[in-house]
């Protein structure tokens, strides 16, 4: 009787389904020091991440610190110190360090524990069904991923079926536009009152659109490649298990080592 797994690669439910598969860890520490929790995001760890955007989001507009880099950028040092709120600084960076150093370390974890559950070959349940929601294996095109994401965050992650996720980022994207009055901006541009526009647009809460967009583009990117990689592999364990002769040596390709 073959043992139970330990492990699992894979877990389907109504609302998304959570993987275990080969992460960068310089790519999930980079996203976690562009933006605290979107590191978590990636590797599916969806609560830590949520609370992380929510910390990031409401320490940094209590210290301004995207109005003192927008200064800054722009090289007025001066009117960056001016809206610093330093005694907020304190209770940024140990979390934001944390964030950094948190996401490096689960990302290398988790690449171990998928290899050990790749080697346990644990079956995968590949559809669901409730009276809300139905979920399924399935392989979709990365590229629609992306554009459904660049023409709104969020819709990319819905494509693949990742809900909590999905609003998550969706309505993130929507408060900050709101806040950043980035429609009120692009009117004006359009109308070609470039002072105007500038003078609408909220730049501390505009400086978090580039990450909140770039990231879910990339996170809708991967994750369907990712999905499209599960579903091979649990049609071929379907396969050999239903039509493979148990005492069938697959051939092995000369060029591979040890072949």
């Amino acid at each position: 009787m073959r043992p139970k797994p330990r492990r699992q690669i894979a877990f389907l439910s109504l609302v998304g389904i959570t993987q275990l598969h080969l992460r960068n860890p310089l790519i999930i520490t980079w996203w976690s020091a562009a933006f605290p929790g979107f590191g978590h995001l990636l590797l599916s760890k969806y609560l830590r991440g949520f609370i992380l955007i929510g910390w990031e989001m409401f320490i940094n507009s209590q210290m301004h610190l995207n109005e003192a880099m927008v200064y800054t950028f722009i090289g007025q040092f001066e009117q960056a110190t001016e809206v610093m709120q330093i005694r907020w600084m304190s209770l940024y960076a140990p979390v934001y360090l944390f964030a950094i150093y948190d996401s490096y370390r689960t990302s290398i974890d988790l690449n171990h524990q998928y290899i050990l559950a790749k080697r346990e070959n644990a079956p995968i349940a590949p559809f669901k069904m409730g009276i809300i929601e139905i979920n399924y294996l399935d392989k979709r095109s990365p590229s629609m991923a992306v554009v459904w994401s660049l023409l709104m965050p969020g819709m990319g992650q819905l494509f693949t079926h990742r809900i909590l996720n999905a609003f998550f980022v969706l309505g993130n994207w929507i408060l900050v536009c709101y806040w950043s009055h980035l429609l009120e901006g692009i009117h004006y541009l359009l109308l070609g009152d470039l002072a105007r526009s500038a003078k609408e647009v909220n730049k501390h809460w505009f400086l978090f659109l580039p990450s909140i967009y770039a990231f879910a583009a990339y996170d809708a990117y991967v994750t369907t490649v990712e999905y499209n990689k599960l579903f091979d592999h649990e049609q071929a364990n379907l396969l050999k298990a239903e039509y493979q002769d148990q005492r069938f040596v697959f051939p092995r390709s000369p060029s591979r080592k040890g072949g």
